[in-house]
């Protein structure tokens, strides 16, 4: 494990085996200096354990930043159930990951992420009290992903003032890769705010459905990446601006929700070479984890969430700002502002 590329003196690495059920998962906390560490929980059917961890150093890393950056007083975590997973067996396997869980006394709070639902995380809350994402509450909690999308679209217009120095959305071409939970909801937000849509998933019911209802032009998964369009909108999993993406595409921004969307630097260095606007993935799609900390919390207002959220605008304007200003990729402008948050805190306690 400390010699995996992803490593970044992360505080805890658990590894679980449940005999029972079958649970194979690795919860990862990367830091804690800012709360207890907070970040979904992914069911994927990953290619090898070495994979699976990998994913899993990475995202508990970007959620250090991402809630350092959103103002949130949680640290960062993510944890990975090593599918595919049969369905009589699924509910026995959450139940013994909710107790994984419990186990941490706190240091980890769980919520959903790509192949776990609202309804795995009731099972979950079973056995641990850890656990966020569950039934709303006065218009908080339940499925994080509409204010994820809700986020993210506030980072798009917050890219159409500064790159496209548009007043709004309308007319701005956008491609949206991947249409699941936070996707599908992006291109209700875009589309009603006037963008044209051009979308992409390996579902074609998904396709199907978004383009009935939006209007939208449908691409392939893979071609969509080099579409022709103004903003580049991955939403899919991570990994999806490779060098060679980066390199041939025509979008002139690059703003979705995807985790890790920059498969090295370099496909970063490369984007800021070419004068191609980056919206770091971690700072647009805070939106979940802020509704996701009020629900576990209950520290605020429907209202006052909402105002976080909204923030993410101004935020981004910051960093683009300051790519210009510096001449610096943005990516590495956020990566240092969530350092210095992260520092300020440890140098504090």
């Amino acid at each position: 494990m400390f010699d995996n590329d992803a490593f970044d003196a992360h505080e805890k690495v658990l590894h679980v085996h449940d005999r029972d059920s079958g649970l194979k998962a690795i919860i990862a906390i990367h830091s804690t200096v800012m709360g207890p560490s907070a970040g979904g929980c992914r069911l994927w059917s990953y290619e090898s354990a070495h994979e699976a961890l990998t994913d899993a150093l990475k995202l508990s890393k970007g959620m250090s930043y991402k809630n350092a950056l959103a103002g949130l007083n949680l640290g960062g975590g993510k944890s990975v159930i090593l599918g595919p997973v049969p369905d009589d067996a699924r509910e026995r396997l959450l139940l013994a990951f909710g107790e994984c869980v419990e186990m941490l006394a706190g240091r980890y709070i769980t919520a959903e992420d790509v192949g776990i639902g609202p309804a795995d995380m009731q099972i979950m809350a079973k056995r641990t009290g850890y656990v966020s994402g569950l039934s709303p509450e006065d218009g908080v909690g339940g499925d994080p992903s509409p204010f994820t999308a809700y986020g993210i679209r506030r980072g798009i217009e917050a890219v159409a003032h500064q790159v496209f120095e548009r007043p709004d959305l309308d007319g701005l071409r956008v491609a949206v890769q991947g249409l699941g939970g936070v996707g599908g909801n992006l291109c209700r937000e875009l589309s009603e705010l006037g963008a044209e849509l051009m979308v992409a998933d390996i579902g074609q019911d998904n396709v199907d459905r978004i383009c009935d209802t939006y209007h939208a032009e449908p691409l392939h998964h893979e071609e969509i990446l080099l579409a022709e369009t103004d903003i580049l909108a991955p939403c899919a999993l991570g990994g999806a601006v490779t060098e060679f993406v980066a390199e041939n595409m025509r979008a002139r921004a690059v703003a979705g929700g995807a985790n890790n969307q920059l498969l090295t630097k370099r496909a970063g260095y490369i984007l800021h070479e070419r004068g191609i606007a980056y919206a770091p993935d971690y700072v647009i799609n805070a939106g979940g984890i802020i509704a996701v900390a009020t629900e576990y919390f209950r520290d605020r207002s429907l209202e006052e969430m909402m105002e976080l959220i909204d923030a993410i605008h101004d935020r981004t304007v910051d960093i683009l700002r300051r790519v210009e200003a510096t001449g610096e990729p943005g990516f590495l402008i956020a990566d240092q502002m969530a350092r210095d948050v992260i520092a300020a805190k440890r140098q504090a306690a």
